[in-house]
């Protein structure tokens, strides 16, 4: 059983199944504590010759009913205790699964994903071996101890006295023992996060791994991880295996004690009170008693492997997302789609310098607007402050004249089409990524891809658009990708569209088609589009020019061309790598 501030509620909630369990645990016990007084009862009338058929008969009958009691009772504490423990990880998980999703950009920066699976499983199991096995663990340390203590003291006091001393002791290193065992644990979860870490990022990125053949190089780095991870395992389990030996060896050498000196007060007092049948009981309820104290051993181990566990969930439910509305946040009745940067500058949390300086520029409702610049002259970081992935000074961004910082955020990524640089795909249906979120139809389905330019490639596949995508969409080629995410987008009708670097995949013909499409169907839509390439802004009404984080040019293709010698030396410089390009296909 473990306490803490986001599961102590559990307790209340799983109320009828604590009662239920702990109930039928603890007639199991009570029950199975008469079977050593019927043995007893049975061996001294044998070794008395005064046992009867009538004597054998009743002890068969009320053995045989405290089994049926011990086989229904133990069928109902473990569905109580083991089910109620499942549950309470199922609605665990679910609570991390939601405050995950509140967290901002941040965290994921912070955290690998490796890490925070580590989380959802090992640690997630932990509690729920917790909650089931480890309440078993303490109501029998608890219950089952001291009602076979006190069956022992009745029939002898001294050697029940005697018995206790040595019990306690181990009780009491075991306690010393668990602080070293609460430290081992931890490291051996951290070494595991490690390895699933390197794992996730290795299978995530196998393709690279390939094209610079480093199968061999990766297969080292992963054998000492993995060695490391090892010896962490192993340096717990051994303190766990000679904690486990040497109070086992404890015990049985307290059994050997107690037969010798139950023993010897037969032999010295043939005629006494304390008889064979007397002393086969007391042994037997030594033997009951070995389990609470391994119980007790056991607990100490899971619960410094739960509260280490524990501590890393509490450290997840403690993160306050970065990113949240306001009390009273701004809801718009409709969006326009007027955006407006007012000498905004932005650095990400874990960066000292500015990722954009001053920025200012406006765009009216309807407007398409293309951004271009160097790579990492922070395009796509206008593009995640207008979605309000991080946080910005207030009074520095507005959405139709309004504060974003004053936006309720959620009702402001409603309002927003986005298609990201990584074009993420789920590995399931063409069709069910496309309608990702949305209770489209078929026709609407269809209808979109066309306007991707995607429909008739999905059509070719054999399947079409039940087609099964591979993990991230590696069934597919790059530009399909890129196509299949604007059809998904396109699919969410919203006054403000964003496409970042969204067409750099697709040849100039299929990115006219796809622009084309979005200037005829979206003509009354806000539209920004980031890009390298020229020809992929210069037909838009204006295009926003960046250069290492500052705005050195807006206007049209024709007036920037003209007068900003950035924007000129771009378009001159791409105009020549596409006329050298066309010149070598020419000779060839």
């Amino acid at each position: 059983m473990l306490f803490g501030k986001y599961i102590n509620k559990y307790y209340l909630r799983y109320a009828l199944f604590f009662i239920i369990g702990i109930i039928a645990l603890v007639t199991v016990d009570i029950a199975q504590l008469e079977v050593p007084e019927l043995f007893g009862k049975l061996i001294d009338d044998i070794d008395k010759n005064t046992l009867t058929i009538e004597t054998l008969t009743a002890i068969v009958k009320q053995m045989m009913v405290i089994i049926l009691i011990m086989f229904v009772c133990r069928f109902a504490w473990r569905i109580a205790l083991f089910g109620m423990a499942t549950r309470l990880e199922a609605d665990l998980r679910m609570r991390m699964f939601k405050k995950i999703e509140t967290l901002g950009q941040d965290y994921f920066g912070e955290n690998k994903t490796g890490a925070v699976m580590v989380l959802f499983t090992n640690d997630l199991q932990t509690i729920r071996s917790c909650f089931g096995q480890g309440t078993m663990m303490l109501i029998d340390a608890l219950f089952l101890s001291v009602l076979t203590f006190y069956k022992m003291f009745v029939l002898n006091k001294i050697m029940a006295v005697v018995s206790l001393i040595p019990l306690l002791l181990i009780a009491f290193v075991g306690l010393f023992v668990s602080k070293f065992m609460h430290k081992k644990f931890k490291v051996r979860q951290e070494a595991f996060e490690s390895l699933s870490d390197f794992t996730q990022e290795n299978f995530s990125g196998i393709s690279v791994i390939r094209a610079f053949v480093k199968e061999q190089s990766e297969v080292r780095r992963f054998s000492n991880i993995n060695l490391n991870n090892e010896k962490a395992n192993l340096n717990f389990i051994k303190l766990m295996i000679k904690m486990e030996v040497a109070l086992s060896t404890a015990i049985n050498v307290i059994s050997l004690g107690i037969i010798t000196s139950g023993a010897l007060i037969i032999i010295g007092n043939p005629e006494g009170n304390f008889t064979i049948g007397n002393l086969t009981e007391y042994v037997s309820y030594f033997s009951t008693l070995i389990w609470p104290i391994m119980a007790i051993s056991q607990l100490i181990n899971m619960a410094s492997q739960g509260y280490a566990s524990l501590g890393r969930i509490n450290k997840l439910f403690n993160e306050e997302p970065s990113v949240k509305s306001k009390e009273n946040a701004v809801i718009l009745d409709q969006v326009q789609g007027k955006i407006e940067f007012r000498n905004l500058s932005f650095t990400y949390p874990t960066l000292e310098h500015n990722i954009l300086s001053n920025v200012s520029f406006s765009i009216n409702p309807g407007e398409k607007i293309g951004i271009i610049g160097k790579t990492g002259s922070g395009k796509t970081t206008i593009v995640d402050l207008l979605l309000r992935m991080y946080n910005v000074e207030e009074g520095q961004l507005f959405i139709d004249d309004v504060d974003i910082m004053d936006l309720d955020v959620k009702h402001l990524r409603e309002n927003i089409t986005f298609v990201p640089q990584d074009n993420f795909l789920f590995g399931t249906k063409i069709k069910d990524n496309i309608a990702f979120g949305q209770d489209a139809t078929m026709e609407e389905v269809e209808r979109v891809s066309k306007m991707a330019d995607i429909h008739k490639d999905i059509v070719d596949f054999t399947d079409g658009y039940d087609t099964i995508l591979g993990e991230r969409g590696v069934t597919v080629s790059g530009g399909q990708k890129q196509r299949i995410s604007i059809a998904r987008a396109l699919l969410k009708k919203t006054p403000i569209i964003i496409l970042d670097d969204a067409v750099s995949a697709v040849d100039t013909k299929t990115e006219d088609n796809i622009l084309n499409n979005l200037k005829e169907h979206y003509q009354d839509a806000t539209i920004i589009i980031t890009a390298h390439r020229i020809s992929t802004v210069q037909d838009l009404d204006k295009v926003l020019v960046i250069d290492e984080g500052q705005v050195v040019g807006y206007g049209t293709h024709d007036d920037l061309y003209t007068n900003n010698e950035v924007y000129k030396e771009m378009v001159d410089l791409q105009r020549l790598e596409a006329k050298i390009e066309g010149d070598l296909n020419g000779t060839n």
